[in-house]
């Protein structure tokens, strides 16, 4: 595939000069236009639209430096490299000062002119997707683009609006699948933080005895198999925020050190002897009710009380119903792009159906149920045999009556039903991929090895 050439800009009043990166760069397939004066090469970066631009720093008329000055406020990304004779490094030293992003010395090295723009041109295209990651990432945590209408989801926006600006820890309530992160996510986007570190800990996927070094860090030799010094999730999220999910799986001595390091906003490495001042800002998520936590003696009274400074509770999917059929089109539309599909929406069959039923995965439930009914539809629209309803489809009144009255547990009968629902639904996955496990894993979220693994298990 043919390479978009990229243009170039020679600024000098020096025709050999212009001649000689002519000839390298255009062996190169770059597009060159030249100047010899400032005057004309400002027109130019104006019709031309240059992606780079070369610059003698002795020039007629406007100086280089004040030509320089001026390219960069009226176009600060455009890579600028200066051109100076051997008397004129301190000057082009300034001028780097002053935005320009190299400079090369007379005579001109051919290949240290090509190493020159591609570093120069790398680099732009670099800040460019920044800006735009950075643009689509405050889209995407913009309110607007928080779905839904129902009071509940409101008086949550009005919250987060409220704390967000604020440098108060907050504690996130909410039961699985209800968005807790999404509105970490949201608060540290609409703070002053926004440009600094989000970083994520999931307190219960890390073993206790791993969990200072997580989140402390270690130096070299602290214990056996440090080899090497390793920065803790504090110190990667210093002036940013750190965002602890599932709190109360944190061990006690894990509580004791974190106390510590809120009160006195230090952090010191597992081995280490010198304390490190952190900047950072905390929220915390469980899907208990701290405060049951604490009664219970699995949460430290005083660490809840540190944390405690604001607190949220996330509602779940049945206490904002009206939210579903929005939610439903918003993750249609995106496994719509996923999948390559191009289903318009739901019947209203299924509307009705989604509307009456229960939720226990709640918002997480709802998302993996559009992307499994948008890759099984055949049609236009979603119907309510295309979805998949987990808890109803499997759960059989009168086996339950059964096991109930042959004394079976609670717990005996719960995963009686999981195996059940689990089984189902890998055979109906199974038969809409025309037998394909390795389609059906992607769908069920599990690796091929356990997919063998259930099925041997099930006997499917």
């Amino acid at each position: 595939m043919k390479r978009l050439e990229k243009k170039i800009l020679i600024i000098d009043d020096d025709p050999s000069v212009v001649t000689l990166i002519k000839y390298h760069l255009e062996k190169e397939h770059y597009r060159i236009e030249s100047a010899e004066t400032g005057e004309k090469g400002l027109k130019l970066i104006n019709e031309y639209i240059p992606d780079l631009v070369f610059q003698d720093v002795r020039l007629p008329g406007i100086s280089g430096v004040k030509l320089l000055e001026k390219i960069k406020s009226e176009s600060p990304h455009l890579p600028v490299i200066l051109i100076t004779a051997y008397g004129g490094v301190k000057l082009a030293v300034e001028s780097i000062k002053k935005g320009a992003f190299d400079f090369l010395t007379k005579p001109i090295n051919g290949e240290e002119l090509k190493i020159s723009v591609r570093n120069a041109l790398m680099t732009s295209n670099l800040q460019q997707e920044v800006k735009s990651l950075q643009s689509r990432l405050d889209n995407r945590y913009d309110f607007s683009n928080v779905i839904g209408q129902s009071n509940a989801i409101k008086h949550i926006i009005k919250q987060v609006k409220i704390v967000a600006p604020t440098q108060l820890t907050v504690v996130l309530q909410g039961d699985s699948g209800t968005g807790k992160e999404l509105f970490a996510n949201l608060i540290h986007q609409n703070s002053p933080r926004k440009n600094f570190p989000f970083i994520a800990v999931d307190c219960g996927a890390i073993p206790d005895t791993l969990m200072e070094s997580e989140l402390f860090g270690y130096e070299k030799g602290a214990f056996t198999g440090a080899v090497s010094r390793k920065e803790g999730e504090f110190e990667l999220a210093n002036g940013g925020t750190l965002f602890l999910d599932e709190i109360t799986n944190l061990p006690t001595s894990a509580q004791a050190k974190l106390l510590r390091v809120l009160q006195e906003k230090k952090v010191r490495k597992i081995g280490g002897t010198k304390s490190i001042d952190i900047d950072v800002r905390i929220i915390a998520a469980t899907n208990l009710n701290l405060s049951d936590a604490v009664r219970s003696g699995n949460f430290r009274e005083d660490l809840f009380h540190r944390f405690n400074e604001f607190s949220m509770h996330l509602p779940t999917l049945n206490e904002r119903k009206d939210d579903i059929p929005l939610l439903a089109d918003y993750f249609i539309n995106e496994a719509n792009k996923e999948l390559h599909k191009n289903i318009l929406g739901l019947s209203p069959n299924a509307v009705k159906r989604l509307l009456e039923y229960q939720y226990p995965g709640n918002v997480r439930e709802l998302k993996n149920m559009m992307r499994r009914a948008v890759l099984m539809s055949d049609s236009e629209y979603i119907d309510v045999e295309n979805i998949m309803f987990n808890s109803s489809e499997c759960d059989k009144k009168s086996d339950f009556q059964a096991d109930v009255e042959n004394g079976l547990s609670p717990k005996e009968i719960a995963q009686k039903m999981k195996k059940q629902i689990e089984s189902e639904m890998i055979k109906k996955v199974l038969k809409e991929t025309g037998g394909n496990k390795t389609r059906a894993a992607k769908i069920l979220k599990m690796t091929r090895m356990t997919l063998y693994s259930k099925i041997k298990e099930y006997e499917l």
